[in-house]
């Protein structure tokens, strides 16, 4: 017997509707429509002329992603041997920039790594510019920072990174003391107990971690607008020239949301199903 419907559930069943399902639906609809509204192809054929910016979206977001894990693990793992007030004021110190608008975040790298800002300062009192000119011969006032590459995944570094330190720390500090007591006990060193009991089991924070900051930041388009200077087009900046800018284009801007969706599935399905492998060998 099929359980009933509760009508408390009645709102958020038609939120979900109205608010996810409906979008959805029509970006399918977008996506496989031609100007005057009947179906077609071409939107799909027409995305290889980006292939490029698919290309530079991925790689900087699996770059940022590699560096929020590699930042990320240590921090959790190093917050979660420490005592309960230590851990209290590193998370309040974690999650205090959370509480800043991410535009306002955003803006205040732009003051940092603009041609004038505090870095490029620092660089001139400290005389390190001055000497990167005499050992390369150049004649630079100022490191060119902003509208790079290097800038556009600093802002997705410091915007996800505690969308990778949460939900590491979270499985971390509930490991059972007693496993690495007992791998201990058998012989092993601080290595294998890491490599062996902490890492597969601390593997679910792991993917968590790492399907949290790849997703927002292969869709991101404020900070590659903001710190790429528009330079560095990724597939959020060029899904909103389809459907604002003056390339008006809402068909084909559906259409990349649509294949930039299935990827984003596709990676996060293959994620879940590596961590249940993980998983099953680790209690094995």
């Amino acid at each position: 017997m099929k359980p009933k419907l509760s009508r408390f559930a009645v709102p958020y069943v038609g939120w979900l509707a109205l608010f996810v399902v409906a979008p959805i639906v029509l970006v399918v609809v977008y996506a496989f429509s031609n100007d005057a509204g009947g179906f077609t192809l071409d939107n799909f054929a027409r995305m290889g002329a980006y292939a490029v910016v698919f290309g530079r979206s991925f790689k900087l977001a699996l770059i940022a992603t590699a560096v929020c894990l590699l930042i990320g693990y240590p921090v959790s793992y190093m917050m979660s041997r420490e005592g309960p007030r230590f851990q209290r004021v590193a998370m309040v110190l974690i999650m205090l920039p959370m509480w800043v608008n991410f535009l306002l975040r955003t803006y205040s790298w732009m003051s940092i790594l603009e041609n004038n800002g505090l870095l490029n300062q620092l660089f001139q009192r400290l005389g390190v510019l001055a000497l990167y000119n005499r050992l390369t011969g150049a004649e630079l006032d100022f490191f060119p920072l902003m509208n790079t590459q290097g800038a556009v995944v600093l802002g997705m570094v410091y915007n996800y990174l505690p969308f990778m330190i949460l939900p590491i720390y979270s499985v971390i500090v509930k490991l059972d003391i007693s496993l690495l007591e007992a791998a201990r006990d058998l012989g092993a060193d601080g290595l294998n107990v890491f490599r062996r009991v902490i890492l597969p089991l601390s593997l679910p924070g792991v993917l968590s971690g790492i399907t949290m900051v790849f997703v927002p930041s292969v869709s991101t388009f404020a900070i590659s607008k903001m710190l790429g200077g528009g330079t560095e087009l990724l597939l959020g900046d060029l899904i909103e020239q389809q459907f604002l800018g003056g390339a008006y284009n809402p068909q084909l801007g559906a259409a990349i949301s649509l294949v930039m969706m299935l990827i984003v599935v596709v990676c996060m399905w293959v994620m879940n199903r590596f961590g249940e492998g993980e998983e099953q060998a680790v209690m094995l």
